[in-house]
Parts: structure tokens; sequence; C-alpha cells
């Protein structure tokens, strides 16, 4: 049981609650490429990615691994995103420092869509049962130039 909810209900959860991050950051970073600031749409990216990596840490122990490194990662990106935002005003380098923190943390999150999806989605595993074949490495580049050039568009435009 964690939060009262069984393993797997609460695996849905966390899986939900990390689907809405990905699509929000996906919305707005879109949006911010075509030089549009969703403030609601950002708030919820923001939230249901600390949410992300906060439930992650609540499932039954493991070993220290990727998913713990991941987390932990994304709350410390998220702390300096939301000290960009909402302290600094993303006044002078802190829209820039706002834009990197907060595309990282999307990355990650979109990191992790891409391995899950090869373990837990049949017909991706039957490609990559290891998670170390080609397909998820190719996978894993398409999120990278995906990401790459979100932040490229981005941040250079001028503050």
């Amino acid at each position: 049981m964690v939060l009262g909810l069984s393993v797997h209900a609460f695996t849905l959860l966390h899986t939900a609650i990390s689907l809405v991050a990905i699509g929000a950051g996906l919305l707005f970073f879109i949006a911010l490429s075509r030089g549009r600031w969703l403030g609601t749409t950002n708030a919820v990216f923001l939230v249901f990615t600390i949410l992300t990596s906060v439930t992650g840490f609540l499932f039954p122990p493991k070993p220290i691994g990727p998913p713990h490194i991941f987390g932990a990662v994304s709350l410390v990106l998220l702390a300096v995103a939301l000290y960009a935002l909402y302290s600094a005003k993303l006044g002078g380098p802190w829209r820039r420092v706002y834009l990197a923190t907060a595309l990282i943390a999307q990355w990650l999150n979109m990191v992790v869509l891409v391995v899950q999806s090869y373990q837990k989605i049949p017909a991706l595993h039957a490609l990559a049962p290891t998670g170390a074949e080609p397909a998820v490495l190719v996978s894993q580049a398409v999120v990278l130039v995906a990401v790459a050039a979100a932040a490229w568009m981005t941040l250079r435009r001028p503050a």
C-alpha cells in the first residue's frame, strides 16, 4: 500500500500525473517557441512535474537507481526554475535560467516516458526487450533533438 492505495492503483495515479506533466510541458514549450506564454499551462507543468518526482519516491523501497537520481535532479532543477519564475520574476538572466531548467526537467520526464514505454507496452517491449536496443536509443535521440530544438527556439528570443 502507498498512501492508502494498492501499489497498482498508486502506479496508475503516478502514471497519470506524469502524463499530465508531460502533456502540459509539451503544450507550454510549443506555445513558447511561437512567442506565447501560457501561464496556466506552465503552472500545471510545474506542479505536475514536481508531483511526478515526489510520488516517484513513494514507491516501495528499492536500491537507489536511475529513477531516484532523475527524481532528485528534477526537483533541484524545478526549485531553481520556481525561484527564477516567482522570486526573480524572470528578470535579467533568470529568464534563460528558467527556460533551461524547465526544459531539462521536461526532457527528464520524456526520457522516463520512453524507457517506461519500452518496458510496459507489449509492442514496444517486443522491439526492445532489454531496453538497450537501437529502437530505444533512436527514440531517446529523437526526444533529445526535440528538446534541443525547443531550447534553441525559446532561448534565442530576447527577453
